[in-house]
């Protein structure tokens, strides 16, 4: 009996050893190692605290409650505001921002006599047709390089998304128009997007090692043509049957803010639609500006891959400073024009006021520790980029114009936040605001003419380059 006690106490001796011998080159957690990081987390703990924080939120023991409620809601200047949107349990902020500007556009065109609401579904369906090929055609184009190879991994990893940027609207809207809401409004699988992106990207996985195969045999251009083709026939028909099939004409009058008809009812193709309230190409007549501080300033870049029709556009940004990039929204919303924006929105987020603070919430003191990164580092370390699309649509200048804080028109409906707008303090706009799509008239010279230079060619899986969801 003695012996098998010895015998377990050895196992379990050797069980328990191990944890202290994975140590590689001095590089792993030793004992004396172990030893001062748990001395370390004592001397710091606090019972109590423990105590808080197993059974409450986070969120809710750090936040500053001096800023749960907004006390100064007054915007020195602030454009026309409009219906708020709901994207709901999707990542169209992009298209919902997009809108907004150009509806507004619209509206202003009219002095505000005239609305318009643009389908959201009805582009939604060609953004994920399109994105479809282009991931296909990828494939294609790259089919001579490994299945690890980098560029090959980026098709097969994300075949397909609902993120995207401006630029993506405005292609999209060139090419297959808009329809008003009222022709083809929202489908349960456009509010709730999840399981048709994994589905689609399933399938298109699968289209992707055929179309490989086809080239590894051999086969001729004309062939591997048409059976993307065929391939594309099959995505469109499980977006038909999820969004319903994209409308080729419709009637539709005009209305005012208060919904009454202001002109015959018509007949519209798309095309036709997207003319009448746009009044011709968006492609030419704005600059996407950006602030990463990893990069040199007023260089213009361009980021391959990164469009959402294989025809299209790469998105192209001016690299700028913060100040040279809110001196032109500032110009914007002088003249009532609002602005795609968009932002790391889950960084100090007060969900319940729509309000944005760099001490909304204090993580620091609660965990005893700093939270000390720069924008550049944060940006280098994929800790902060661009997550969210939403529209600037006022701003609070001080006695000098410099700007006090802002607000934007937010697409998650307008009982969330601040009767569906965000406020953000300067400070937090200058650390987490990325994008800024600027109407070239608000632009000075000297950044357009930087703007046209040759750009300098960037890969999408830059930190900073996701898209806005």
């Amino acid at each position: 009996m003695k012996s098998l006690k010895t015998l377990a106490l050895v196992l379990c001796m050797a069980v328990s050893l191990p944890i202290f011998a994975q140590s590689k080159a001095g590089g792993g957690i030793d004992a004396e190692m172990l030893r001062q990081i748990t001395q370390q987390s004592a001397s710091k703990s606090n019972a109590a605290l423990s105590n808080a924080m197993a059974s409450n939120s986070i969120d809710d023991l750090a936040k500053n409650y001096r800023n749960t409620t907004i006390s100064d809601t007054h915007f020195s200047i602030e454009t026309p505001k409009q219906s708020i949107h709901n994207q709901r349990s999707s990542g169209r902020c992009w298209m919902y921002s997009s809108f907004n500007v150009m509806r507004a556009n619209f509206a202003r065109k009219h002095n505000d006599t005239l609305r318009v609401e643009y389908s959201h579904d009805y582009l939604f369906f060609w953004d994920q047709l399109e994105k479809a090929n282009l991931m296909l055609q990828g494939v294609i184009d790259c089919a001579d390089k490994p299945m690890d190879d980098q560029r090959v991994q980026f098709f097969f990893h994300h075949p397909i998304n609902d993120g995207g940027t401006f630029c993506g609207a405005a292609d999209l809207a060139e090419k297959y128009g808009l329809v008003p809401v009222e022709a083809q409004p929202e489908t349960y699988s456009a509010e709730r997007t999840s399981r048709l992106s994994q589905l689609l990207s399933s399938k298109l996985r699968e289209q992707g090692i055929e179309l490989r195969k086809m080239v590894a045999d051999g086969k001729s251009k004309n062939a591997i043509k048409q059976r993307k083709t065929e391939m594309l026939g099959e995505i469109y028909n499980m977006l038909s049957l999820s969004l319903g099939e994209p409308l080729k004409s419709f009637k539709y009058a005009f209305k005012n803010k208060d919904g009454k008809a202001m002109t015959p009812v018509r007949t519209y193709t798309p095309i036709e639609f997207y003319k009448e309230t746009q009044g011709g190409p968006i492609n030419g007549t704005f600059i996407m500006a950006m602030n990463d501080p990893r990069r040199e300033y007023y260089k213009t870049y361009e980021v391959e891959w990164d469009r959402h029709t294989y025809d299209g556009h790469n998105w192209r940004y001016i690299n700028l400073p913060m100040e040279d990039i809110a001196q032109m929204a500032i110009a914007s919303l002088r003249d009532s024009t609002k602005l795609y924006s968009s932002y790391d929105v889950g960084k100090q987020l007060n969900r319940n006021n729509g309000y944005l603070s760099l001490d909304n919430y204090d993580y620091g003191t609660l965990f005893g520790t700093t939270f000390g990164m720069n924008k550049a580092d944060r940006i280098a370390t994929f800790d902060s980029g661009s997550t969210h699309a939403m529209t600037l649509t006022a701003v609070d200048l001080d006695a000098n114009g410099n700007p006090l804080k802002w607000k934007v028109e937010n697409s998650w409906g307008a009982d969330s936040g601040h009767k569906g707008y965000i406020i953000m303090t300067n400070e937090w706009f200058n650390e987490y605001a990325f994008r800024l799509v600027v109407d070239k008239k608000y632009v000075p010279a000297n950044i357009l003419k930087a703007y046209e230079q040759k750009p300098i060619m960037v890969m999408p899986e830059d930190p900073l380059f996701q898209e806005d969801r």
